[in-house]
């Protein structure tokens, strides 16, 4: 089974996350693959946005803890884990086109990161987001910050406050909360408002939002 589905459409492409038995956990090799996408994608002058989706009843739980597990045994296996996770923050961040997280589930940990990394988000009413990570580890902050400021941020990720779709509405963390059945709707006509802009215009406004978010030389994953 494929990791990712990439879908082509006239002017925006779906990547899937396609691990339902894993809670579509973020694996290296679906990390690359996402990484790979985003590079060819990045190139097809078609293109003017890239939707996320998860598989299943789970937007992403996550890294894949069974790896960092791998990891603490296998130094070649560490050197290779994070590599591939510095390229897809970096690689999904950094995307010139607008990027959008339809979060149809549980978005934990990784999962919340990849929601935030992108430009603009709709989550279903099942969504809910939180760090449990920040119980052993760091947490991707940078990002997070500059979406809800400093306030909120840190009561996520220092006072370890999860929350549901509503409560991400009302800090601004979400744009649309849909009913389940609704989500694909909503992210359709998400789709069709970037859309109809140019391309150019698109990759512009990307470049501006990202430089007066302070996101300048490529940062390893533990210090965003």
């Amino acid at each position: 089974m494929t990791d990712l589905l990439v879908e082509r459409h006239e002017a925006h492409a779906s990547l899937t996350l396609n691990r339902p038995e894993r809670r579509n956990a973020l694996s290296v090799a679906l990390r690359d693959a996402i990484s790979d996408a985003l590079d060819v994608l990045a190139q097809d002058d078609q293109m003017k946005c890239v939707v996320f989706v998860g598989s299943g009843a789970v937007f992403s739980a996550g890294f894949d803890l069974t790896e960092f597990t791998r990891a603490a045994d296998d130094d070649g296996f560490a050197r290779e884990l994070w590599a591939s996770s510095d390229r897809y923050h970096d690689t999904v961040l950094r995307f010139p086109l607008p990027t959008i997280a339809a979060v149809n589930g549980p978005a934990i940990a990784g999962g919340f990161d990849l929601a935030i990394l992108c430009d603009l988000r709709i989550a279903s009413t099942t969504a809910r987001f939180s760090h449990p990570e920040r119980g052993f580890g760091d947490v991707v902050y940078g990002p997070l910050h500059d979406l809800v400021g400093g306030a909120v941020a840190r009561d996520l990720t220092i006072g370890g406050r999860e929350l549901d779709a509503y409560e991400a509405l009302a800090v601004h963390l979400v744009g649309e909360v849909a009913e389940p059945g609704a989500l694909a709707a909503a992210t359709d006509a998400t789709i069709d408002r970037v859309c109809r802009a140019p391309r150019d215009v698109l990759v512009r406004t990307k470049a501006k939002a990202l430089r007066r978010a302070g996101f300048g030389a490529r940062s390893p994953t533990l210090d965003l």
